[in-house]
């Protein structure tokens, strides 16, 4: 199943996509599961009846919001690729790198990235994101996956400058319309296993980074064990489990993103996220 939150008529909608359409099912369950999370968080419960009953709009239509724009937390994992980890010149360690990303710094498919005021060191970073979908505390690594709603793509945009003002990375990581999230998420169901999936960014239809998940330094529930036992997990929240190497910054000279590019993060199975790069006003 594909579900996604889009904007209808200027209002948020959730619901589930077939082909090239979206059934308005939060309209239908709205008493229940004002939003996807809730849905989430309620195990599913009723979306495939509704769907049945729900309201069909053609994609090209509406406008995607972030797939889960109100998470309780979005925590990114760092230097998690070995290529990206030697070309940012870190040493090895025993733990996942984690930072936190705001909701408020999300944006949906096709909504432009923008490039602040403050700095043109604005750089791209396909990821797969995780949805939680059974909350919990210290999950064991063996027991993780089944913690898991969903996938999509992410684009964890980074200023690069303000990220390398101290060692901590969230300034960098947080700049208003920065972390694009979407078009949907696919339930583990459907995508299948994610190993021998492949993840690809484009700027401007050049590949600049391109991986197999199962090159992750630390796996899928690896990330959501060592997440687990520093906090509660949600229902909806997201972990974002890092990038690849080829980033803009490690370039000779570097490729910064500017207005008028567009870049596009890629899973195969799962779909693309696409955005095109402005300038803040």
């Amino acid at each position: 199943m594909k579900l996604a939150t889009v904007k209808i008529a200027d209002a948020p909608h959730w619901g589930v996509i077939e082909g090239e359409m979206f059934f308005d099912v939060g309209s239908v369950l709205q008493a229940h599961y004002p939003d996807l999370k809730s849905a989430i968080a309620a195990g599913m419960a009723g979306v495939a009846e509704a769907r049945a009953q729900a309201r069909a709009t053609p994609l090209q239509a509406l406008s995607f919001l972030p797939v889960i724009p109100n998470p309780d937390k979005i925590l990114c994992v760092g230097l998690n690729y070995e290529m990206h980890r030697q070309e940012t010149g870190r040493p090895e360690v025993a733990h996942p790198t984690i930072f936190a990303r705001f909701a408020n710094s999300q944006i949906g498919h096709m909504a432009p990235i923008l490039r602040p005021k403050l700095s043109n060191d604005l750089d791209y970073e396909g990821e797969l994101a995780v949805i939680i979908g059974t909350p919990g505390r210290y999950i064991p690594r063996a027991a993780a996956m089944a913690h898991i709603a969903g996938y999509a793509c992410y684009n964890d945009a980074s200023v690069r400058d303000f990220q390398r003002h101290t060692m901590q990375f969230t300034p960098g990581k947080n700049f208003p319309d920065t972390g694009a999230f979407g078009p949907w998420m696919m339930t583990p169901d459907e995508l299948g296993p994610l190993a021998e999936l492949r993840l690809q960014t484009r700027l401007n239809g050049e590949v600049v980074q391109e991986a197999l998940f199962k090159q992750m330094i630390f796996d899928i529930g690896t990330q959501i064990d060592y997440c687990s036992q520093f906090t509660r997990l949600e229902a909806g929240d997201v972990i974002v489990s890092g990038t690849p190497g080829g980033v803009g910054a490690k370039r000779n000279p570097p490729l910064w993103m500017k207005p008028g590019d567009v870049v596009e993060v890629e899973i195969d199975r799962l779909g693309i996220l696409r955005n095109p790069v402005a300038q803040e006003a």
